[in-house]
């Protein structure tokens, strides 16, 4: 049963993202702040992190393609980031702790560089033409720290999760 728990709360995630993406933007003040939801790369990454690099990859590769056809009109730009950003979560992982303030704090950082590319990416073919002042004001840092409170909040619960497939898996192998 603990098999298929990784890959659903995979699929939830995927799916809840656009549900709550649209609760953003959000003003406050008179001004407009637009929160990005990446909860299934931050799940990504701990899977990277705790589980394996591999598989994260190829999770990351299938739920890229899913977000290319299903979200953007661009196929290949999240088939590409997302399995490379769980590549380089489990090579850091190589050289630093797997403490969870570690790992939540090295998956916000990796959520930030992932934004930042994707907004390059569409300023550079003028999909946006947003200046990146007002990109690093109004998107990025209320991305980063929406994303902060949801790891706060659940990050405990897929490292949790995540050890107990490791667990299930070294039973079934012994």
């Amino acid at each position: 049963m603990v098999r298929f728990l990784i890959p659903t709360v995979a699929v939830l995630l995927f799916l809840l993202e656009p549900e709550l993406a649209m609760l953003s933007p959000i003003e406050i003040h008179g001004d407009i702040y637009y929160l990005v939801p990446r909860f299934l790369i931050l799940y990504l990454i701990f899977i990277s992190i705790y589980y394996s690099r591999q598989r994260a990859v190829m999770y990351g590769l299938f739920f890229g393609v899913l977000y290319d056809v299903f979200y953007i009109d661009i196929i290949g730009l999240y088939s590409v980031l997302y399995p490379l950003v769980c590549f380089v979560a489990g090579s850091i992982v190589k050289v630093i702790h797997q403490h969870l303030v570690v790992t939540t704090s090295v998956s916000v950082i990796l959520v930030a560089i992932l934004e930042f590319i994707l907004y390059q990416f569409f300023y550079l073919i003028d999909f946006t033409t947003i200046p990146l002042a007002v990109f690093l004001q109004s998107r990025l840092l209320p991305t980063i720290i929406a994303n902060a409170l949801f790891l706060m909040i659940l990050g405990w619960a897929f490292r949790y999760l995540i050890h107990a497939r490791v667990l299930q898996r070294a039973r079934e192998v012994s």
